[in-house]
């Protein structure tokens, strides 16, 4: 089966989606590894381990399809994949679908944002005009080669502009193709439940952002809500933030790091979970 008929069968499936935030591809195969069924290559996370920057519009789109390709390499799972907005035009998105297709993604990620655009949590962000981002959603099903590369169009107009402008929106881009709504930033759990009574039909997914301006209910809770499918966007990068940060301060303090061994990977776990074990057997293979 495809990936992508496969990421569209667990879009479909009763239980709700989780797809966990890979910063890179390390990140990712450990998403994978763990047992999750899908993997969401972060923007965010993308602009603070490739640039070490912040998530303001400052990766091109050839490097973010460049990391897709990278990521569909080393996972076997699908991947959705933060598109920005599209990187420019109508027939900018097009060639920006075109290529995270043939780098292997499953689904692309547009948002209505201005360039250069913000984390969806973030203030100060702004939208364009409905009717522009409409003929992006349209362009980009129309590049689509595989009819089931998912198309996620996503709209930050809530915080701006309140909840019913984003159903609004959200509405124009389902009509224009939009496979997956992403209504970004909603403030408490009766606009969370609101997003899915608008759209019983579609499919819908959460953003779950640790200290973000969205709550974060539990697994079970958002599939109740009629979610399809919750992202972690952050969270893996934010966890990994705080180990590194934290064996930096041990070694700094004791100038040794025996203190926390117990809480790292071995030098054997680690070569065993990357791989080494079979480029070993390929080895003996080809000797």
């Amino acid at each position: 089966m495809k990936k992508t008929t496969r990421l569209r069968n667990l879009l479909a499936a009763k239980e709700l989606l989780v797809a966990p935030g890979a910063y890179d591809m390390l990140s990712a195969k450990i998403i994978e590894a763990v047992g999750y069924n899908a993997v969401y290559l972060t923007g965010y996370g993308q602009s603070a381990s490739v640039l070490g920057q912040p998530d303001v519009g400052l990766l091109t789109m050839s490097e973010m399809a460049k990391r897709a390709a990278d990521m569909a390499e080393a996972v076997d799972v699908p991947i959705l994949a933060d598109g920005d907005t599209g990187y420019g035009n109508p027939l900018n998105v097009m060639r920006t679908v075109r290529e995270y297709e043939k780098a292997g993604v499953c689904a692309i990620q547009l948002e209505d944002q201005v360039f250069p655009k913000k984390c969806g949590h973030m203030l100060g962000r702004k939208v364009i005009p409905a009717e522009e981002m409409v003929q992006k959603i349209k362009a980009a099903c129309d590049a689509r080669m595989d009819d089931d590369f998912v198309i996620i169009a996503r709209t930050d107009a809530r915080t701006n502009f309140g909840l019913d402008a984003a159903l609004e929106r959200a509405a124009l881009y389902k009509e224009a193709g939009a496979d997956l709504l992403f209504v970004e930033s909603p403030e408490n759990e009766d606009e969370m439940r609101k997003i899915n009574q608008a759209f019983p039909e579609a499919f819908t997914l959460a953003n779950m952002l640790e200290g973000g301006r969205t709550p974060m209910p539990t697994v079970a809770e958002m599939e109740e809500m009629g979610f399809n499918i919750a992202i972690y966007c952050t969270g893996p990068l934010y966890a990994a933030a705080k180990a590194v940060q934290t064996y930096m301060e041990v070694l700094k303090k004791e100038g040794t790091t025996k203190s926390i061994w117990k809480d790292l990977l071995t030098f054997q776990e680690f070569n065993s979970f990357i791989g080494l074990p079979q480029y070993y057997e390929m080895e003996k293979k080809y000797a």
